[in-house]
């Protein structure tokens, strides 16, 4: 077991969900907040991406493995401590802002929740694999910036759609907190392996001698 790669994974979900629940949960929401959460993710990302791969979603873990850039046994242990980093972070951020949100409902129409997830998760998965795993970018500097502008971008166009979460561990995070409703989860979690799997099977497609 290389517990420091899985100790890596939870702490960049912390900081992820971290930062969604203190930027988004009132006192303090803001239109900015996408911005923080892009930013939070792309520091992570270059915090642990040597010891990790710095995924810090369950749904990327898959696409990696997918692709074949990550041992069976590390998948279910990344995803594993990548959701109770999400989670822990959703109890800390309730208990500092004195409960958790209000309000949170049922989607009022899963279809478009579905699409809005699945689009995003799946930009944010096939960014991934190109800048983090292709050979062709090996040893870039820009991978973080990348993928954490993908999710900014992810928030600010569908956010109002969907939640925008992209990925399970902000999913359990967000409905600990209370910004989403516990019935939407299994929208969630739909929607982003299914994302997840195309954009591993397209990758895979594209780049055939990219083994």
């Amino acid at each position: 077991m290389n517990i420091k790669k899985y100790i890596t994974e939870f702490i960049g979900a912390f900081f992820l969900v971290a930062t969604i629940g203190f930027t988004v949960m009132a006192p303090g929401a803001d239109h900015m907040a996408p911005l923080a959460i892009g930013s939070a993710l792309m520091v992570m990302i270059f915090a642990g991406g040597h010891i990790s791969g710095a995924h810090y979603n369950p749904a990327v873990t898959l696409a990696v493995w997918l692709r074949g850039r990550c041992e069976t046994k590390d998948m279910w242990q990344y995803m594993a401590w990548q959701i109770a980093g999400g989670s822990l972070a959703g109890l800390l951020v309730t208990f500092v802002k004195g409960g958790p949100a209000s309000g949170a409902t049922m989607f009022a129409n899963p279809v478009n929740a579905l699409i809005a997830e699945f689009l995003f998760t799946f930009a944010l998965a096939y960014v991934v694999l190109n800048v983090a795993t292709a050979k062709a970018n090996a040893n870039n500097s820009f991978y973080g910036l990348a993928i954490g502008f993908t999710v900014l971008t992810g928030a600010y166009a569908v956010g109002n759609i969907s939640g925008g979460a992209f990925n399970p561990a902000v999913a359990f995070g967000i409905s600990i907190m209370g910004l989403a409703h516990w019935g939407n989860l299994w929208a969630y979690l739909l929607a982003e392996f299914l994302a997840a799997a195309a954009a591993a099977y397209l990758f895979n497609y594209l780049n055939p001698n990219d083994k």
